[in-house]
């Protein structure tokens, strides 16, 4: 069995009259690229603030590395970084003497040579000298992956990495999270832009309202379900006459011109191909579309 990294059981967070998190569990294995996901206000910011200690939960229980959160604090937040909302820095200071300052007060290694390193993994050794008031909200972000970097955690805890990215800086920061994870990082990724997280994480959870409603990989949750499936036709008229006709007239789930989608499982898409042919319909396209996005809203509205 792969080891835990983080293990939640039971875990709850009241404000007064308001529960924030709900009898939340979830396992986080080591070398995970983890997806945390809801919607706003499902608890995911506050379940984080647990994890890192800066909340102290009502009930429940966490353990990192093996080890109970709050008896064991310092031992497990030396071995973790963090970026948790904004990254803040001297915006007057260099990105140099940020990550120097910010990392001698970690206890982290401030040597030229690691301060470079670690600007250069997110892309920012060119600007090392540069104030960080020049930069844009997109290379703060990368600074602050820098600085959660700094001290080789083994555990990385993102919450929205890539807020205020273009799609070329949410493209370097996904390459750079799988990077993390071939050098036998876990990755703990919070995160509202689902596609994102799609194609990077291997296992994920989505709560809503405080409360676990899956988890899982990522594989197996988008494949547990029906798949909407686009059929293109030569003919649209005379497919339009053998479906009505057949067992799929009640898959429809769309028709639009020459492409009709269904609803199908797996594992009956060749079976409609198989059929569309036999009647001597030309299928030009086949286009089978289960994405993150959809499963998510099926989920969260079912609750």
């Amino acid at each position: 069995m792969e080891d835990l990294i983080i293990k939640v059981e039971k875990l709850t967070k009241k404000f007064k009259n308001f529960t924030a998190v709900d009898d939340l569990h979830l396992n986080v294995h080591r070398g995970d690229i983890f997806g945390f996901l809801g919607p706003n206000g499902a608890g995911k910011s506050t379940t984080i603030r647990m994890l890192l200690t800066l909340v102290k939960p009502t009930a429940g229980d966490i353990q990192i590395f093996g080890k109970n959160i709050l008896s064991s604090r310092n031992d497990i937040l030396r071995k973790i970084g963090a970026i948790v909302e904004k990254p803040d820095f001297y915006m007057y200071l260099s990105a140099y003497k940020n990550l120097e300052i910010l990392g001698k007060l970690s206890g982290a290694d401030t040597s030229k040579k690691k301060i470079m390193e670690q600007l250069g993994v997110v892309g920012l050794d060119k600007r090392a000298k540069s104030k960080v008031k020049t930069f844009s909200h997109g290379m703060k972000q990368k600074l602050g992956l820098a600085q959660a970097l700094l001290h080789d955690p083994e555990l990385i805890i993102l919450d929205e990495p890539t807020t205020g990215l273009d799609p070329q800086g949410m493209k370097e920061v996904r390459e750079l999270i799988r990077e993390l994870k071939d050098k036998g990082k876990t990755i703990f990724l919070s995160s509202h832009i689902l596609r994102e997280v799609e194609l990077i994480a291997n296992r994920m959870i989505i709560i809503n309202k405080g409360k676990t409603l899956v988890e899982g990989t990522v594989d197996e949750l988008l494949k547990s379900d029906t798949l909407d499936v686009t059929f293109e036709f030569a003919d649209s008229i005379k497919a339009s006459q053998i479906i009505n006709e057949s067992r799929f007239a009640g898959m429809i789930g769309s028709a639009e011109k020459n492409e009709y989608t269904f609803k199908l499982l797996k594992e009956e898409i060749p079976e409609a191909n198989r059929f569309f042919v036999s009647k001597d319909i030309d299928v030009i396209a086949i286009s089978p579309r289960k994405s993150l996005e959809e499963y998510f809203l099926k989920i969260t509205e079912q609750q």
